[in-house]
Protein backbone atom coordinates (compact mmCIF):
# COMPACT_ATOMS: atom_id res chain seq x y z
CA UNK A 1 0.00 0.00 0.00
CA UNK A 2 1.35 3.47 -0.78
CA UNK A 3 0.82 4.72 2.80
CA UNK A 4 3.27 4.32 6.12
CA UNK A 5 5.00 6.53 8.68
CA UNK A 6 8.42 5.44 7.46
CA UNK A 7 10.12 4.20 3.97
CA UNK A 8 7.37 3.77 1.33
CA UNK A 9 6.99 0.35 -0.41
CA UNK A 10 5.31 -0.94 -3.10
CA UNK A 11 3.48 -3.33 -2.22
CA UNK A 12 0.32 -3.90 -3.78
CA UNK A 13 -2.86 -4.09 -1.52
CA UNK A 14 -5.76 -7.00 -1.22
CA UNK A 15 -7.96 -6.83 -3.67
CA UNK A 16 -11.10 -8.34 -2.33
CA UNK A 17 -14.94 -7.47 -1.26
CA UNK A 18 -16.57 -4.19 -2.35
CA UNK A 19 -13.34 -2.54 -3.57
CA UNK A 20 -12.62 -5.30 -5.92
CA UNK A 21 -16.72 -5.12 -7.01
CA UNK A 22 -16.16 -0.86 -7.47
CA UNK A 23 -13.31 -1.53 -9.44
CA UNK A 24 -14.26 -4.06 -11.79
CA UNK A 25 -17.35 -2.87 -12.35
CA UNK A 26 -15.27 0.57 -13.24
CA UNK A 27 -13.01 -1.22 -15.37
CA UNK A 28 -15.77 -3.70 -16.91
CA UNK A 29 -17.77 -0.33 -18.05
CA UNK A 30 -14.81 1.60 -19.42
CA UNK A 31 -14.27 -1.18 -21.60
CA UNK A 32 -17.66 -1.01 -22.88
CA UNK A 33 -18.02 2.71 -23.67
CA UNK A 34 -14.69 2.40 -25.66
CA UNK A 35 -15.69 -0.46 -27.74
CA UNK A 36 -18.95 1.72 -28.11
CA UNK A 37 -17.41 4.45 -29.08
CA UNK A 38 -15.10 2.90 -31.58
CA UNK A 39 -17.93 0.95 -33.93
CA UNK A 40 -21.31 2.18 -32.74
CA UNK A 41 -20.83 6.00 -31.46
CA UNK A 42 -24.12 7.02 -31.27
CA UNK A 43 -25.03 4.06 -29.67
CA UNK A 44 -22.34 5.39 -27.23
CA UNK A 45 -24.00 8.90 -27.05
CA UNK A 46 -27.04 6.84 -25.64
CA UNK A 47 -25.76 5.18 -22.95
CA UNK A 48 -23.69 7.92 -21.43
CA UNK A 49 -26.62 9.74 -20.87
CA UNK A 50 -28.58 6.83 -19.25
CA UNK A 51 -25.48 6.96 -16.85
CA UNK A 52 -24.37 10.59 -16.24
CA UNK A 53 -25.66 12.35 -13.52
CA UNK A 54 -27.63 15.23 -15.23
CA UNK A 55 -30.28 17.17 -12.37
CA UNK A 56 -33.10 17.42 -15.17
CA UNK A 57 -33.11 14.29 -15.98
CA UNK A 58 -32.94 12.60 -12.62
CA UNK A 59 -35.81 14.98 -11.96
CA UNK A 60 -38.03 13.52 -14.61
CA UNK A 61 -38.09 9.59 -13.68
CA UNK A 62 -34.39 8.54 -14.42
CA UNK A 63 -33.59 8.76 -10.72
CA UNK A 64 -30.94 5.82 -10.96
CA UNK A 65 -28.68 8.81 -12.58
CA UNK A 66 -28.02 9.44 -8.93
CA UNK A 67 -25.84 5.85 -8.08
CA UNK A 68 -24.88 5.25 -12.15
CA UNK A 69 -22.61 7.86 -12.84
CA UNK A 70 -19.21 6.62 -10.77
CA UNK A 71 -19.05 4.02 -13.84
CA UNK A 72 -18.70 6.41 -17.42
CA UNK A 73 -16.34 6.72 -19.60
CA UNK A 74 -13.45 9.08 -18.89
CA UNK A 75 -9.70 9.24 -20.46
CA UNK A 76 -8.09 6.39 -19.95
CA UNK A 77 -5.41 7.94 -17.77
CA UNK A 78 -8.18 9.35 -15.56
CA UNK A 79 -9.47 6.19 -15.34
CA UNK A 80 -6.72 4.58 -14.52
CA UNK A 81 -5.65 6.07 -11.75
CA UNK A 82 -9.32 7.00 -10.11
CA UNK A 83 -9.34 2.89 -10.48
CA UNK A 84 -5.73 2.51 -8.51
CA UNK A 85 -7.01 5.10 -6.00
CA UNK A 86 -9.90 3.15 -5.59
CA UNK A 87 -8.29 0.12 -4.67
CA UNK A 88 -5.29 1.50 -3.08
CA UNK A 89 -7.56 3.77 -0.49
CA UNK A 90 -10.75 1.98 -0.46
CA UNK A 91 -8.76 -1.79 0.23
CA UNK A 92 -7.13 -0.08 3.19
CA UNK A 93 -10.40 1.19 4.91
CA UNK A 94 -12.27 -2.35 3.93
CA UNK A 95 -9.70 -4.11 5.98
CA UNK A 96 -10.18 -1.81 8.93
CA UNK A 97 -13.94 -1.13 8.80
CA UNK A 98 -15.51 -3.93 7.36
CA UNK A 99 -16.67 -4.30 3.63
CA UNK A 100 -20.38 -3.63 4.62
CA UNK A 101 -18.95 -0.60 5.83
CA UNK A 102 -17.37 0.54 2.31
CA UNK A 103 -20.59 -0.59 0.96
CA UNK A 104 -22.23 1.78 3.03
CA UNK A 105 -20.24 4.62 2.37
CA UNK A 106 -20.13 4.47 -1.08
CA UNK A 107 -23.83 4.64 -1.51
CA UNK A 108 -24.04 7.32 1.09
CA UNK A 109 -21.13 9.59 -0.26
CA UNK A 110 -22.52 8.54 -4.22
CA UNK A 111 -26.28 8.99 -3.44
CA UNK A 112 -26.05 11.91 -1.13
CA UNK A 113 -23.43 13.56 -3.18
CA UNK A 114 -26.03 13.66 -6.42
CA UNK A 115 -29.04 14.43 -4.75
CA UNK A 116 -27.49 17.01 -3.15
CA UNK A 117 -25.66 18.43 -6.54
CA UNK A 118 -28.80 18.23 -8.02
CA UNK A 119 -30.80 20.32 -5.30
CA UNK A 120 -27.65 22.99 -5.77
CA UNK A 121 -28.14 22.73 -9.48
CA UNK A 122 -31.82 23.74 -9.19
CA UNK A 123 -31.59 26.16 -6.43
CA UNK A 124 -28.97 28.34 -8.12
CA UNK A 125 -30.55 27.65 -11.83
CA UNK A 126 -31.16 30.85 -13.73
CA UNK A 127 -28.42 32.49 -11.81
CA UNK A 128 -25.07 30.70 -12.69
CA UNK A 129 -25.31 29.35 -15.63
CA UNK A 130 -22.25 26.73 -14.84
CA UNK A 131 -24.28 24.63 -12.55
CA UNK A 132 -27.79 24.57 -14.57
CA UNK A 133 -29.50 21.37 -14.40
CA UNK A 134 -29.09 20.56 -17.79
CA UNK A 135 -25.38 20.16 -17.49
CA UNK A 136 -23.92 16.75 -16.52
CA UNK A 137 -21.18 14.95 -14.63
CA UNK A 138 -19.74 11.12 -14.64
CA UNK A 139 -16.50 9.65 -13.64
CA UNK A 140 -15.39 7.83 -10.36
CA UNK A 141 -13.08 10.90 -8.73
CA UNK A 142 -15.92 12.42 -6.88
CA UNK A 143 -15.98 9.15 -4.60
CA UNK A 144 -12.03 9.33 -4.78
CA UNK A 145 -12.22 12.51 -3.33
CA UNK A 146 -14.48 10.88 -0.32
CA UNK A 147 -12.44 7.75 -0.16
CA UNK A 148 -9.12 10.03 0.39
CA UNK A 149 -11.43 12.37 3.09
CA UNK A 150 -12.14 9.06 4.91
CA UNK A 151 -8.47 7.85 4.89
CA UNK A 152 -7.42 11.50 5.90
CA UNK A 153 -10.00 11.09 8.91
CA UNK A 154 -8.40 8.00 9.98
CA UNK A 155 -4.54 8.22 9.04
CA UNK A 156 -4.19 11.95 8.43
CA UNK A 157 -0.44 11.59 9.49
CA UNK A 158 0.17 8.46 7.28
CA UNK A 159 2.92 9.26 4.60
CA UNK A 160 1.49 9.34 0.82
CA UNK A 161 3.86 9.46 -2.42
CA UNK A 162 1.69 11.64 -5.06
CA UNK A 163 2.88 10.35 -8.34
CA UNK A 164 5.25 7.90 -6.51
CA UNK A 165 7.16 10.79 -5.85
CA UNK A 166 6.24 13.81 -3.81
CA UNK A 167 5.60 13.18 0.24
CA UNK A 168 2.67 14.48 1.74
CA UNK A 169 0.57 13.80 4.83
CA UNK A 170 -3.46 12.46 3.80
CA UNK A 171 -4.71 15.37 5.72
CA UNK A 172 -2.76 17.45 3.90
CA UNK A 173 -3.57 15.74 0.23
CA UNK A 174 -7.34 16.31 1.28
CA UNK A 175 -7.19 19.26 1.88
CA UNK A 176 -6.10 20.62 -0.94
CA UNK A 177 -7.95 18.05 -2.80
CA UNK A 178 -10.83 19.55 -1.50
CA UNK A 179 -9.97 23.37 -2.12
CA UNK A 180 -9.22 22.50 -5.82
CA UNK A 181 -12.77 21.35 -6.39
CA UNK A 182 -14.14 24.27 -4.61
CA UNK A 183 -12.41 26.50 -6.29
CA UNK A 184 -13.03 24.84 -9.44
CA UNK A 185 -16.68 24.49 -8.91
CA UNK A 186 -16.73 28.71 -8.14
CA UNK A 187 -14.45 30.23 -10.81
CA UNK A 188 -14.34 28.12 -13.94
CA UNK A 189 -13.80 24.81 -15.62
CA UNK A 190 -16.27 21.70 -15.14
CA UNK A 191 -18.07 23.95 -12.35
CA UNK A 192 -20.94 21.34 -11.91
CA UNK A 193 -18.43 18.45 -11.67
CA UNK A 194 -16.55 19.96 -9.32
CA UNK A 195 -19.21 21.05 -7.09
CA UNK A 196 -20.67 17.13 -7.58
CA UNK A 197 -17.32 15.95 -6.21
CA UNK A 198 -17.75 18.61 -2.79
CA UNK A 199 -21.13 17.45 -2.11
CA UNK A 200 -19.88 13.79 -2.39
CA UNK A 201 -17.12 14.40 -0.25
CA UNK A 202 -19.46 16.60 2.04
CA UNK A 203 -22.25 13.52 2.35
CA UNK A 204 -19.42 11.17 3.12
CA UNK A 205 -17.90 13.23 5.75
CA UNK A 206 -21.40 13.49 7.44
CA UNK A 207 -21.52 9.74 6.94
CA UNK A 208 -18.19 9.58 9.15
CA UNK A 209 -19.33 12.05 11.80
CA UNK A 210 -22.59 10.76 12.32
CA UNK A 211 -23.08 6.87 11.75
CA UNK A 212 -21.91 4.19 14.07
CA UNK A 213 -18.31 2.68 13.40
CA UNK A 214 -19.67 -0.31 12.35
CA UNK A 215 -21.96 0.75 9.47
CA UNK A 216 -25.84 1.80 9.50
CA UNK A 217 -26.67 -1.60 9.08
CA UNK A 218 -25.25 -3.22 11.71
CA UNK A 219 -26.20 -0.88 14.05
CA UNK A 220 -29.77 -1.14 12.81
CA UNK A 221 -29.71 -4.73 12.88
CA UNK A 222 -28.52 -5.02 16.64
CA UNK A 223 -31.58 -2.07 17.39
CA UNK A 224 -33.88 -4.43 16.02
CA UNK A 225 -33.19 -7.44 18.43
CA UNK A 226 -32.37 -5.48 21.37
CA UNK A 227 -36.14 -4.19 21.16
CA UNK A 228 -36.86 -8.12 20.03
CA UNK A 229 -35.02 -9.56 23.03
CA UNK A 230 -37.05 -6.83 25.21
CA UNK A 231 -40.46 -7.50 23.68
CA UNK A 232 -39.95 -10.70 24.69
CA UNK A 233 -38.68 -10.20 28.32
CA UNK A 234 -41.65 -8.34 29.06
CA UNK A 235 -44.09 -10.69 27.73
CA UNK A 236 -42.01 -13.17 29.76
CA UNK A 237 -42.34 -11.32 33.30
CA UNK A 238 -46.32 -10.78 32.31
CA UNK A 239 -46.64 -14.80 31.82
CA UNK A 240 -44.75 -15.09 35.38
CA UNK A 241 -46.93 -12.81 36.87
CA UNK A 242 -50.08 -14.07 35.54
CA UNK A 243 -48.53 -17.73 36.66
CA UNK A 244 -47.89 -16.48 39.72
CA UNK A 245 -51.53 -15.35 40.63
CA UNK A 246 -52.75 -18.62 39.80
CA UNK A 247 -50.53 -20.39 41.99
CA UNK A 248 -51.78 -18.44 44.78
CA UNK A 249 -55.05 -19.58 43.97
CA UNK A 250 -54.05 -22.82 44.30
CA UNK A 251 -52.73 -22.31 47.80
CA UNK A 252 -48.85 -22.55 46.86
CA UNK A 253 -45.96 -20.08 46.49
CA UNK A 254 -44.29 -19.10 43.63
CA UNK A 255 -40.81 -17.36 43.55
CA UNK A 256 -40.33 -15.19 40.48
CA UNK A 257 -37.73 -13.05 40.08
CA UNK A 258 -37.64 -9.62 37.84
CA UNK A 259 -36.54 -11.09 35.00
CA UNK A 260 -39.62 -13.39 35.00
CA UNK A 261 -37.55 -16.25 36.05
CA UNK A 262 -38.69 -19.29 38.55
CA UNK A 263 -36.36 -19.39 41.80
CA UNK A 264 -35.96 -22.85 42.95
CA UNK A 265 -37.67 -22.36 46.51
CA UNK A 266 -34.43 -24.95 48.21
CA UNK A 267 -31.90 -22.11 46.80
CA UNK A 268 -30.50 -24.53 44.36
CA UNK A 269 -28.78 -22.74 40.95
CA UNK A 270 -30.52 -23.27 37.82
CA UNK A 271 -28.25 -25.53 35.62
CA UNK A 272 -27.91 -23.96 32.08
CA UNK A 273 -27.76 -26.99 30.77
CA UNK A 274 -30.93 -28.04 31.84
CA UNK A 275 -33.57 -27.77 29.29
CA UNK A 276 -36.83 -28.91 31.38
CA UNK A 277 -36.61 -24.95 32.41
CA UNK A 278 -36.87 -22.92 29.58
CA UNK A 279 -36.22 -19.45 31.26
Amino acid sequence: MLRSNGPITLSLPPFRGITRRIVLIGLISFLVFAVLAAFLNPLEAVMVGLIQLEPRRAAHGMFWLVLTYPFGPPAIVSELFSLLSVWFFGSTLEDERGSRWLGEYFLVSTIGGGILASLISYAVAGRVPALDPSHATIGLWPFVLALLLAFARFHGDSELRVYFVIPIKAKFLAAIYMLFYLATSLIGGDQFGAMTAVCVALSGYLYLVLAPNRGVRLAGSERWYSLRNAYYRAKRRRAAKKFTVYMKKQGKEVNIDADGRYIDPTGTPRDPNDKRWMN
